[in-house]
Parts: C-alpha cells; sequence; structure tokens
C-alpha cells in the first residue's frame, strides 16, 4: 500500500484548479462537494468533478468528498473508475452502508466529526469498504466547545488505535485551517506526528511542503531504519549506537523507510 503524505482540497466547483492541484506532486488530490462548495453551486460542482474523473489519467490518488447522505452525489459517481470517496460525518456503518450499496468495490475514507462518531471508531473502522479513517477537527470541536490540544489529541489517539487496530495504515492529519500560519501549521502537524498519525491533508499548495518536511524521515532515522532492518534477521542483537534491537522493532523501521521520499520533497 502506498504512503499517503501530502494530501490538497481542491473545490468541486472550480474545474479549472483540478489540473493545478495535481500538478502541486500532492499524493492524494481531493475533490470537494462539501464544505468548500456554496449550496447553490452544489449541482454545477458535481457535474464538473464528473466530468474531470472520466478522462483524468494522474498519478496522485483522487478521492471525492461527497455530501453526507448525498444520494445525488452517489448516483453521479457511479460507473466511474480511478477514484475513491471520501465521507464526512460517519456515526455509524449504516452510513457507510449506503456508499458501499451505490458504489460497490470504491474505498472509503470515514472522516469522524462528532464524539458519537469517535467512540464508535471501532466498528467505523471495521467496515469492509473503509481503507482509512480521518477526523474532521473542525466540526469535533465545535461540537466539544473546545479545540484545546489535550481533547484533539484524545480523539487522535483514539482514531489511530481503532485504524491500526482494523489492520489499516495511521490516518492522515486533517487540514490545518489557518493557511498563512506556517510556524502554526508545523507545529501541530509535528504533534500529530509524535502521536503517530502520517501524512496531512492540506487546503493550499504553500501548505505541502511543510508537511512533506515534517515527515520526512531525518539522516539520523533513516540510519536507524536501516540498521534495524539489517539486524532483523538476526533475532536480538545490539546496533552499533549500543541500542539493542529485536524483531519487533522491524515495522517501525519499515514505516520509517516508506516515508523517506515523498513526492513532495523537493519543493520545500
Amino acid at each position: 500500500m502506498n504512503v499517503l503524505i501530502t494530501g490538497l482540497y481542491v473545490p468541486g466547483d472550480r474545474p479549472e484548479r483540478f489540473d493545478k492541484a495535481v500538478a502541486t506532486g500532492a499524493d492524494l488530490v481531493i475533490l470537494d462537494l462539501e464544505d468548500a462548495v456554496a449550496p447553490d453551486r452544489k449541482a454545477f460542482a458535481r457535474e464538473a468533478v464528473v466530468a474531470w474523473l472520466a478522462k483524468a489519467d494522474v498519478d496522485a490518488v483522487l478521492q471525492v468528498r461527497v455530501n453526507a447522505n448525498d444520494a445525488e452525489d452517489l448516483a453521479a459517481l457511479s460507473g466511474l473508475t480511478g477514484y475513491e470517496v471520501r465521507l464526512p460525518k460517519v456515526e455509524s456503518t449504516a452510513d457507510i452502508d449506503r456508499v458501499a450499496t451505490a458504489l460497490p468495490g470504491v474505498p472509503v475514507t470515514a472522516l469522524v466529526e462528532s464524539a458519537y462518531g469517535v467512540e464508535n471508531a471501532t466498528r467505523l473502522a471495521s467496515h469492509p469498504a473503509v481503507t482509512q479513517l480521518g477526523l474532521g477537527e473542525s466540526d469535533l470541536a465545535s461540537e466539544l466547545g473546545t479545540r484545546t490540544d489535550a481533547v484533539l489529541d484524545h480523539a487522535r489517539v483514539r482514531l489511530l488505535y481503532a485504524a491500526r487496530a482494523a489492520g489499516l495504515p495511521a490516518p492522515m492529519l486533517s487540514a490545518y485551517p489557518a493557511i498563512r500560519d506556517l510556524a502554526g501549521l508545523r507545529a501541530d502537524t509535528e504533534r500529530g506526528r509524535a502521536l503517530g498519525w502520517v501524512g496531512r491533508v492540506a487546503v493550499h499548495p504553500s501548505q505541502l511542503p511543510v508537511i512533506a518536511e515534517v515527515f520526512r524521515p531525518s539522516d539520523e532515522e533513516r540510519r536507524w531504519a536501516e540498521e534495524v532492518l539489517a539486524a532483523g534477521a538476526k533475532g536480538v542483537t545490539t546496533l552499533p549506537s549500543g541500542e539493542m534491537v529485536d524483531p519487533a522493532m522491524l515495522g517501525r523501521a519499515r514505516a520509517v523507510l516508506s516515508r523517506s521520499a515523498p513526492k513532495i520533497a523537493h519543493r520545500t
């Protein structure tokens, strides 16, 4: 499975930006039919996204963030290939069932945006259509009345456990809304990385290099991972640094090396 480090949202009613979004080098491009589109532009956005997807031939992973419980969005996407669904406001497996029935075989990223969804994360992650979890931090913070670090950290850890228990990759961090605050983006992304999350979606291309840099392993981390993998076949052994390693560390070493060359790295 490819490791997604950088993701970029693009409004579904701005088709002139679709190719530009792909050209940024983001691993994931999300065509948004939900929050980024005004109500009176929904139909236009749906038509624009479907028309572009029908002829798209790109290296990036493509997702469409549909509107929750919107049968028209799902019907419009039926018959298309080469995309995934990003489903917002997921609280129960019934929400995912509706997508799986309308679009059989299409991978679903389930976005958890409520306290109930956070507490139900294990069931959501175990749904056969779900390939990744995500957290809608702005909606969750609005419901809870706070976005203090401790509260969001709890949700991030809860979803990490749910994802890994279901055999899914670690979730990508949600978009950081303050576009010009790159220092704040870096600090929050480093916090998310320390909690075990991998990658982050962005709302503006200027955020992508910061995200890529945070998740790119340092030379020291790469050396450690390579030494662990080289020693792995020997069972319990000691690295040149004096650290004792065993096969239990192999997974973490492989994860480090899988992040060694994000596509956007040359843009930092």
